[in-house]
């Protein structure tokens, strides 16, 4: 099986996360993707987070209707940080050697992999699937440590549209792939401001998270 990871917190899922599971799945002929909503990331505020079975929730409702995707809460059930590699280990024991784990994740996160834990082993023991972020380009890939020298030229061509993926393999690393597909502008935190100013969700939420957000009274304060 071909098995997309899509990790994060979610706070709150919008339609850019579905779009990227959507494009990557269709483009990489993926068998499912998995969300991950974490529990308590190295990387964030503490206190910023919605309550995780919130998060949790508001996943469910928004991959209901779309069979190829699929949620685990592993990440929640994880007591104190919860990093990476330990969720890659863990998807590695839970669907067997013949599973292929493609990791999504957007460019300026890539570009942070070198202070993730373990990231040497990450890159062995799954394949990474680099998508674009509004104000980054992928020709900053070239002076990334841990890859080798890359070809500034094919690089460029990701940004400009000319090419429409380009793969990096290096010896230890199952493989990273690079997919321009269409930059996600919408961001969590713009809609947390808009919940709490008032301002429309028009188009940003798939309604019943909208709907789960109100009920809620989710993000009312900052």
């Amino acid at each position: 099986m071909r098995l997309g990871i899509l990790g994060g917190s979610f706070n709150p899922i919008h339609n850019g996360h579905l779009a990227i599971a959507g494009h990557v799945l269709d483009k990489l002929q993926l068998d499912r993707v998995l969300f991950l909503p974490t529990s308590d990331p190295p990387h964030k505020r503490e206190g910023s987070l919605a309550p995780a079975k919130d998060r949790y929730e508001m996943v469910r409702l928004a991959i209901a209707n779309t069979p190829a995707f699929g949620l685990s809460d592993i990440e929640l059930r994880r007591a104190g940080k919860s990093y990476t590699i330990d969720t890659v280990r863990t998807l590695q024991h839970q669907f067997g050697p013949s599973t292929d784990l493609y990791f999504l994740i957007g460019l300026d996160a890539f570009l942070d992999l070198p202070n993730w834990k373990d990231p040497l082993e990450l890159l062995r023991l799954c394949r990474f699937v680099v998508v674009p972020r509004p104000g980054q380009s992928f020709q900053s890939l070239a002076t990334m440590p841990l890859l080798p020298a890359l070809d500034l030229q094919a690089l460029a061509q990701l940004d400009t549209g000319e090419s429409f993926r380009l793969d990096i393999v290096f010896p230890s690393c199952r493989g990273i792939i690079c997919l321009p597909i269409p930059p996600c502008s919408t961001s969590a935190s713009d809609i947390r401001h808009r919940i709490r100013s008032g301002t429309t969700l028009a188009n940003l939420l798939p309604p019943l998270v909208e709907s789960y957000i109100l009920q809620q009274r989710l993000y009312q304060e900052a």
